[in-house]
């Protein structure tokens, strides 16, 4: 519930402050906000413990720059020796991150791309042309002769064109990171994911065509293709749900814009299902991690840290919204008759008991110990919900991911309909 109050203390009883009051069923999600602009609501979230204890989400970190990243015993490079990067892809989600993380430590960028995908970004920085596929277009070319420190795959989805990068660049570059996928699991409905978990494979190797079946196990040989060009020299970095400023799928950005918007909304289940999720800058600040303190291997590179259910997502939404809203949790069982999915219509959510409950509970304490950071979710929310109002206004009224709204009220109406309501 949402109630508009004032805030006194024993030790200053007036003036009062104005305030909002946010309640949640969950006792330590019941906090109280300033009512606020987003930039000082920003700062409170920043300063405040009491908002960040509430949310159970740790430490505020800046939403300028991550959480300290803590050292491990490899060498530290870091800032003060600036690299030479080359990030195969970076003009989308993923890629720009890593660019701005590489940049903010002070490190050399060059692009390796087609030259398509928002070329506008980055005008001061190097970019060359070319194909992933060696077999089109100009290829690899302008890769030759070239030499860099490290290489951030962010683009490859065929084993053939890592195979093809990994192997050209193997004798000018000593480190190879390549983003991979939690989706490689064989079995995703395995509770105790970790790294030593199997992998999908598929009956054909040489197929290359990208769907849901063959994303995995193409991933899964594209690890196996950057380790034997590079042995000893490649992080396979398996991040799960990406969010975050200028995610294109609006795979979690539904929550806070759906939030913000208020009034009754879907919730699946009873809360209790476990999410799982990395911020998009988190993410790119660990990949420049393991390359600035030359960290190899393979990692699950998900979040938060600690266990997080679906109702401390949208009470942490609704926390940051200040909307005026009110969940209507709905079981998974109706939902299913509805034919309301999970991870689809209602976004992060995968129901427990489900053929894929597994994926919301993948082990990532691998990373955390060579140094996998999380900043609040409460700063992801908010950067993602201000980044999205900057959007032109015809796709802000086209959210990509979730429920739409006509649908969602019948849903509601139906559930109420079954309770007499």
């Amino acid at each position: 519930s949402v109630e508009h109050g004032a805030l006194k203390t024993p030790d200053h009883p007036g003036p009062t402050v104005p305030c909002l009051v946010v309640s949640s069923p969950l006792p330590f999600l019941s906090i109280t906000m300033m009512k606020m602009t987003n930039s000082t609501r920003r700062e409170f979230l920043q300063t405040g413990a009491l908002a960040t204890a509430a949310l159970g989400l740790g430490s505020v970190a800046s939403p300028s720059r991550s959480t300290p990243i803590p050292q491990d015993d490899s060498t530290p490079t870091g800032s003060s020796n600036p690299l030479k990067i080359l990030i195969l892809g970076g003009t989308r989600f993923l890629g720009p991150a890593i660019v701005e993380a590489a940049m903010a430590h002070g490190h050399e960028i060059t692009l390796f791309n087609r030259g398509r995908s928002n070329p506008h970004l980055f005008p001061d920085l190097e970019k060359l042309v070319g194909n992933r596929d060696p077999d089109r277009d100009a290829g690899l070319e302008t890769l030759k002769g070239r030499s860099w420190d490290a290489v951030v795959d962010t683009s490859g989805y065929v084993p053939r064109h890592v195979n093809a990068s990994a192997t050209q660049l193997a004798q000018n570059v000593k480190h190879y990171v390549f983003i991979s996928t939690t989706s490689v699991y064989a079995d995703p409905s395995d509770l105790k994911l970790d790294e030593n978990s199997p992998v999908g494979t598929l009956a054909d190797v040489s197929i290359e065509e990208v769907v849901d079946d063959t994303w995995g196990p193409l991933k899964a040989l594209c690890e196996k293709s950057a380790n034997a060009a590079m042995p000893g020299r490649v992080t396979n970095i398996r991040p799960g749900l990406i969010v975050g400023p200028r995610d294109p799928t609006d795979r979690f950005t539904y929550w806070p814009v759906r939030i913000a918007r208020g009034g009754e909304v879907l919730a699946p289940g009873d809360g209790n299902d476990p999410v799982q999720l990395i911020d998009v800058r988190d993410l790119a600040t660990y990949c420049i991690h393991c390359i600035e303190q030359n960290v190899m291997g393979l990692y699950n590179v998900v979040g938060p840290e600690c266990p997080f259910l679906m109702a401390e997502l949208v009470h942490g939404c609704k926390a940051i919204t200040g909307g005026c809203v009110n969940f209507t949790w709905v079981p998974t069982s109706f939902l299913t008759q509805q034919r309301v999915t999970g991870w689809t219509d209602m976004p992060t959510w995968i129901p427990a008991g489900s053929e894929s409950a597994g994926i919301s509970m993948i082990g990532n304490a691998k990373a955390i110990a060579r140094g996998l950071t999380f900043r609040p979710f409460a700063e992801t929310a908010l950067d993602t919900l201000d980044w999205f109002r900057t959007l032109p206004q015809d796709r802000q009224s086209n959210v990509r991911g979730g429920i739409n709204p006509e649908r969602e009220l019948q849903v509601l109406n139906a559930w109420k309909t079954t309770r007499g309501l």
